[in-house]
């Protein structure tokens, strides 16, 4: 968590690493605070807030997230914060809409609303004011450091609109006082970003010098660029405006996971539940039950399973008890409800209850190129824009939520790789169900460069 003095109130940063976002925490003075964009589990947000001393009152949405589930629900139930979010949404569960122009005030410090569509069609920002001047902006997906959030989430029809919208409202943005601290919601390394260039204590000035979109003055070549930054995003974005426009269950309503016997885990398999693996990759490519995909837990372990995994099925982890708790709070973090137990004693008492299992090679540089000249494929697995800092001569590259869609459906042999070697992992084990004979390159492109081998750039 971080801390910034805005002239009387203070802005506390509380980043979630997993999903490259930040929600806030502002102290209004008088013992009172203010939530923005607070994620599902709020725990982060009422500590600091008995910490302080404070009392949330409020809990603003800059828009309807696509990317994890609003915790504006789980606030006001906790605390009997006000929810405040765009008008347009009209959610199903109680609130306050703002449009442009609104103005919530709290003694002398007040939070100024402000329509800026573009990321979505009802997004809005929220400038802070004390005693009437702004001090801090929170642009949610609207202005961002260096850059601004993707206009395609909505769909086709609607990118080429979304992104003139944007155009228009990055430039009301900048208008703002150059002193302005700029807090935005999405950061660098979320699926919702087109582009991006953080820069330390980011102010509207600064990004007004720095910001490369800020810059461009004719709106059509603004929305050349922005589109031109667009890469795929998970399946699960799909899903979640509905449910934060419905209302998420609340946490303490959800089934907690119960420990399964190998004979329960194959019976949900049978029903169509998936088996996610989230031990460390050589784990899982030692020995795991048929079918288990590795998705390892680490930060990126949230946006993963929202692509590999179709949303709404059940969910059993093959997971450290020591990690559990964690891999189920990211998994709510983004909706996965179902996540119905884990498998008890782990892949030990899968193999002593008789049930099939699979491992996976792994490999180094000198490895896959013998691989290769028995007629493997190598398979690059990483999403386009990261081609650019090097590929390996003659390598496929199908990213890895394309292997989820059916991609590489011709390929029989192959060896996978990606930066590090998870994501490969995660692609052996989709293609390892398909029957495919797999090998896994361990250390990625950083290890074949690190082996002095050629690399296409």
């Amino acid at each position: 968590m971080g801390e910034r003095a805005v002239r009387g109130p203070t802005v506390h940063s509380i980043p979630d690493e997993a999903l490259s976002n930040t929600s806030y925490l502002v102290e209004l003075g008088r013992g009172l605070a203010v939530a923005i964009d607070p994620r599902r589990d709020i725990e982060g947000h009422l500590q600091l807030a008995d910490r302080l001393g404070v009392q949330i009152v409020a809990s603003l949405e800059t828009h309807l997230h696509a990317d994890f589930v609003s915790g504006s629900p789980e606030l006001a139930a906790a605390t009997g914060a006000e929810v405040m979010v765009p008008a347009e949404i009209a959610p199903a569960f109680p609130h306050k809409g703002l449009v442009d122009g609104d103005r919530v005030e709290w003694g002398n410090v007040a939070v100024e609303v402000l329509a800026t569509p573009g990321h979505t069609p009802e997004h809005l920002a929220y400038v802070l004011l004390v005693d009437g001047r702004p001090t801090a902006l929170f642009s949610g997906g609207s202005l961002i450091l260096g850059g601004a959030a993707r206009t395609d989430l909505m769909g086709d029809a609607q990118t080429e609109s979304l992104s003139r919208a944007q155009f228009r409202s990055l430039r009301r943005l900048a208008e703002l006082p150059d002193e302005t601290a700029l807090d935005p919601t999405h950061g660098a390394g979320s699926f919702c970003l087109a582009v991006a260039t953080p820069t330390a204590n980011p102010t509207i000035g600064t990004e007004r010098k720095t910001n490369p979109l800020l810059q461009i003055d004719e709106e059509d070549a603004f929305v050349r660029q922005l589109v031109a930054g667009f890469g795929t995003f998970p399946t699960y974005y799909g899903y979640l405006r509905e449910v934060n426009r419905r209302g998420p269950t609340p946490l303490r309503d959800l089934a907690e996971p119960a420990a399964l016997d190998p004979v329960a885990v194959a019976a949900a398999l049978g029903d169509g539940a998936w088996l996610v693996d989230a031990r460390p990759i050589h784990e899982w490519a030692v020995l795991h039950p048929e079918h288990a995909v590795s998705i390892e837990l680490r930060p990126a372990f949230a946006s993963w399973l929202g692509w590999v995994v179709p949303f709404g099925v059940p969910v059993v982890l093959l997971v450290a008890d020591a990690r559990r708790a964690e891999a189920l709070r990211l998994a709510r973090r983004i909706g996965y409800d179902r996540v119905i137990g884990w498998l008890d004693g782990g892949v030990e008492a899968w193999r002593e209850a008789g049930l099939p299992t699979r491992s996976v090679a792994e490999t180094d540089p000198d490895g896959a190129r013998r691989v290769v000249a028995r007629g493997a494929v190598m398979l690059d697995v990483r999403q386009h824009s990261e081609l650019a800092g090097g590929r390996i001569p003659g390598a496929r590259h199908v990213e890895l939520g394309d292997i989820v869609a059916g991609g590489a459906a011709d390929l029989r042999d192959v060896v996978t790789y990606c930066g590090h070697g998870e994501r490969s992992a995660t692609a052996a084990g989709l293609l390892e169900r398909r029957g495919v004979r797999v090998a896994n390159l361990i250390g990625g492109i950083g290890a074949w460069e690190a082996a002095g081998l050629p690399l296409e750039r």
